[in-house]
């Protein structure tokens, strides 16, 4: 749900539509998903309330929760979503030097983390270049 329309393999474009079919839920979701993705394609903010609301009343208890801790910090949202540039680069790799420090549990010197740490973010520019694929 959180890739672009564009990316989906053809395995993922006929089978995604009869799984919304199924599930309410799930297509309620998807609908707000897309709706954020094209506010942050658009670098355009405006629909930001609205979609508040809509996440707030979705029924669903996880999305009221996420509305309502987004409406707290709402600047700093609608900043992500207007500007340019962002840090997400550099959260995903603290986020990966904390997953290694927890998955070593102490077991690692410093060296050992920095291998893994170099070998993590090789791996993600290496499938993040990658165009989808498509089943066999």
């Amino acid at each position: 749900m959180t890739t672009h329309p564009h990316r989906h393999s053809p395995h993922i474009n006929d089978r995604l539509p009869r799984l919304l079919d199924h599930c309410p839920e799930l297509r309620t979701t998807h609908h707000l998903v897309r709706r954020f993705a094209a506010m942050l394609d658009n670098r355009d903010a405006t629909p930001l309330p609205e979609w508040l609301y809509d996440l707030a009343n979705s029924g669903l208890a996880p999305l009221a929760g996420l509305a309502g801790a987004l409406r707290e910090d709402r600047h700093a949202v609608t900043q992500g979503i207007t500007t340019l540039y962002n840090s997400g680069v550099n959260e995903g790799r603290i986020t990966d030097v904390k997953l290694q420090k927890r998955l070593m549990a102490g077991r690692a010197g410093v060296s050992l983390l920095r291998h893994r740490v170099v070998l993590i973010a090789h791996l993600r520019r290496r499938y993040a270049d990658r165009p989808a694929v498509s089943p066999r």
